[in-house]
């Protein structure tokens, strides 16, 4: 009897659904929203057009610097800058997001200091702080405390313009991504840390071969955004006088005088550059998704396998 009733629900579920896919393949188009998308292709049919004749955007200025030497080198030092600064602030967020999960009080409270400031102060005045950090420490040496100085730098020498944007860029990136990566690490079913452990694995080895592939799920489809925020936030290290694709461009229209074809140039080299980091982030998103994918094949699938087994 109960198998009858599962089987009748089963057929009723299928032939709701299958009902439902029918009205939507039929279903009538609507006028209001074909009125819709023709009011707003011709909004943006009509901005479009307004933009592209409109002489003070100077578009052959644009052609003529978008593959400037001085721009190519600027956005060569923007990829560089995102990538170095990207790669340790993951790394260095990694550490920080294991930290503040870890029970020792101090390790945790550390972390949490370190992510608190970080992230609560605004990355310009992070750069410029760098830049200028000379004023306050004329030399960095390297000493036991309290007893005799083993080695010394002029600071100077060690913050450059580079060195200020990348130390700024990478501990601001690693603040956000400890909170991006923790937020994962508590996504992942604590029975799998548990599990691994009563199997003797160690906690490291627990956290690299099972929680963080798991995690990756979580922890993909935001690391994606940082990277592209990182890509636009690598133009503040104009003010520092560091030549990545927004100094680059400025320093060009300050001999010009061409002052918004030269900022469009720069704009559509980020829209470039972000737009294929979009597909990329679509593509990684989907690899690491085959896992729901699988499941709900297998959920769709039960109902066939429970039929199979009551006919038989």
């Amino acid at each position: 009897m109960n198998n009858a009733m599962k089987h009748g629900q089963t057929l009723l579920t299928e032939g709701e659904d299958a009902l439902r896919d029918v009205q939507l393949a039929h279903k009538p188009l609507r006028f209001d929203r074909i009125g819709l998308w023709t009011l707003a292709l011709a909004i943006g049919g009509g901005f479009a057009y307004t933009v592209g004749t409109n002489k003070n955007f100077g578009w052959p200025i644009v052609a003529q610097y978008f593959f400037d030497p001085a721009v190519i080198q600027g956005l060569t030092v923007t990829l560089g800058l995102t990538v170095v600064a990207m790669v340790l602030g993951v790394i260095l967020g990694l550490l920080l997001a294991v930290a503040r999960m870890s029970k020792d009080r101090l390790a945790s409270s550390l972390s949490s200091l370190f992510i608190w400031f970080f992230r609560g102060t605004p990355l310009l005045v992070q750069l410029i702080f760098w830049y200028n950090l000379s004023t306050l420490f004329p030399k960095l040496s390297i000493g036991i405390p309290f007893g005799p100085t083993l080695a010394s730098w002029n600071t100077n020498d060690l913050v450059t313009p580079v060195t200020a944007a990348i130390i700024g860029l990478a501990l601001n990136e690693a603040a956000y991504m400890a909170e991006i990566i923790r937020g994962g690490l508590l996504s992942v079913d604590r029975g799998q840390s548990e599990t691994a452990e009563a199997f003797g694995m160690t906690r490291a080895r627990a956290l690299r071969r099972i929680i963080l592939p798991q995690a990756m799920r979580s922890i993909v489809p935001p690391t994606g955004n940082q990277l592209i925020s990182m890509i636009k936030a690598t133009s503040l290290v104009s003010v520092i006088a560091m030549a990545d694709l927004l100094y680059s461009v400025q320093s060009i229209y300050n001999r010009t005088f061409e002052v918004i074809p030269m900022l469009l140039v720069a704009v559509v080299w980020y829209l470039l550059i972000t737009s294929v980091l979009n597909v990329g982030q679509g593509a990684i998103e989907r690899y690491y998704s085959r896992g729901d994918r699988g499941q709900q094949l297998a959920a769709r699938k039960e109902p066939e396998t429970a039929l199979t087994g009551d006919a038989a």
